[in-house]
């Protein structure tokens, strides 16, 4: 199968998007707007991007009404923000706080999540996420035809779980559990390798599909369903 990228609409567009590029960390994105509410959303076009100093970016839609998302204009305003990693028990929370809720709506009391003071920001963080970063706006590039933006952020804190933190700097990647995005579904990552892999490894995986730890069919998605929303928010 050929696609010209060119003939597709957004809707078309973004399934083939996520749907290929798997998996995608979660930057769990947290802000103050300038009324000093608290938001609290995902965002899964979500990387980093440079080292000195260290920065990571987010790509962000419009709402599903084509307005913007209350977290791109909370840090637009305010410059400031802070993405906390997900892991498994928090998942759900994660999960309900892709919905859109009111600008008004402190998305942390709406899911039951407590906040975690920063040092150098005023958003939150994730109380109980394994490690977070608090970041200060460096730019905000318009992209496309639809009102979609990538947000570049510098990392002024890292914050780590002490158990996480090992010797020369580095993180116990074994030990985090982390939950990442596929298309309209979560993966838990919980396996690792070096490579090659024995043959008899590679020949067992050969036609392996994942494993589903929900009980739900191999083959369900959840884009077939009226909770996907092409904005990349959730629906109840």
């Amino acid at each position: 199968m050929i696609i010209d990228g060119s003939t597709l609409d957004p809707t078309a567009a973004y399934k083939l998007l996520i749907g290929s590029i798997l998996p995608r960390a979660i930057g769990w994105v947290s802000t103050v707007s300038t009324e000093g509410v608290a938001n609290l959303a995902p965002i899964s076009f979500f990387t980093g991007v440079g080292r000195k100093p260290p920065m990571v970016s987010l790509s962000m839609q419009p709402r599903s009404d084509g307005s913007l998302k209350d977290t791109f204009v909370n840090i637009r305003d305010t410059g400031e923000f802070c993405t906390n990693l997900v892991s498994l028990p928090q998942a759900h929370q994660m999960h309900r706080t892709a919905a859109e809720f009111p600008s008004g709506v402190d998305e942390f009391e709406a899911v039951g999540l407590e906040k975690a003071p920063s040092e150098v920001v005023k958003a939150p963080r994730v109380a109980g996420a394994p490690i977070s970063f608090e970041c200060t706006l460096e730019r905000i590039i318009p992209i496309g035809d639809l009102d979609d933006h990538i947000v570049f952020g510098v990392i002024e804190r890292f914050h780590i779980r002490d158990d996480l933190y090992l010797d020369r700097g580095r993180i116990d990647t074994a030990a985090l559990n982390p939950v990442g995005r596929l298309a309209a579904e979560y993966t838990l990552v919980e396996n690792v390798f070096t490579t090659p892999l024995e043959d008899h490894i590679l020949e067992s995986r050969r036609d392996a599909r994942m494993r589903r730890l929900d009980d739900k069919s191999t083959d369900f998605s959840p884009i077939d369903t009226s909770s996907w929303s092409a904005s990349g928010s959730t629906r109840d």
